[in-house]
């Protein structure tokens, strides 16, 4: 094995290994407008590790999924979002973000090659709960929509950042295997903590 993997094998790994479970929903949004909705989906360790391993996947299935699984996620956690300022906070959320987490580094680490209506229905689906874990702190925004917007254009730029990745380390198939390893270890970890 050369440095160059080698470092790459430890920065991946320093990456995932920060942080605590859903940090992202406990900072409280008082005041907040785009700066921070930008700021939000980058201090959670299970928002951001999501909308990589979606930007990272859709290179994986390649051709049209390279953006319309990333629209998908974008989309049904928009919609969810507006949802959940109206609506109650679910039960065992942070659980299903948890899960979320862990399933697209499973995903990731086998390489799940489905069909790309089937890759965004399981993109919204797993959208829909960090849209709404989002949603619950818009209505304590002072500008809602300026924070909705704030973190749709995060969730785009961090997307863009993992199919950026994967199309870098496309030839390098372990690290794409290793990188949804650390994902899927990740999520596990963050769902025991949320149990």
């Amino acid at each position: 094995m050369n440095k160059k993997s080698i470092n790459a094998i430890i920065g991946i790994t320093a990456f995932f290994a920060y942080g605590n479970a859903a940090q992202a929903h406990t900072f409280g949004a008082e005041g907040a407008g785009f700066a921070e909705g930008f700021i939000h989906p980058f201090i959670g360790v299970d928002h951001l590790l999501a909308m990589l391993a979606i930007g990272i996947w859709a290179v994986q299935l390649g051709h049209k999924a390279l953006w319309r699984l990333p629209a998908a996620f974008v989309g049904t956690m928009s919609l969810a979002a507006l949802l959940a300022s109206y609506g109650p906070v679910l039960p065992l959320l942070e659980l299903a973000i948890a899960a979320t987490v862990l399933f697209l580094g499973i995903i990731l680490m086998f390489s799940v090659r489905l069909p790309i209506a089937a890759g965004m229905l399981i993109a919204g689906l797993f959208a829909s709960v960090h849209g709404y874990a989002h949603g619950l702190e818009m209505p304590q925004a002072a500008s809602p929509l300026f924070y909705g917007a704030g973190f749709i254009a995060a969730t785009s730029l961090v997307h863009a950042f993992g199919i950026t990745m994967a199309v870098l380390i496309k030839r390098q198939l372990w690290l794409t295997r290793a990188g949804g390893l650390a994902i899927a270890a990740t999520g596990l970890y963050l769902a025991t903590a949320t149990i």
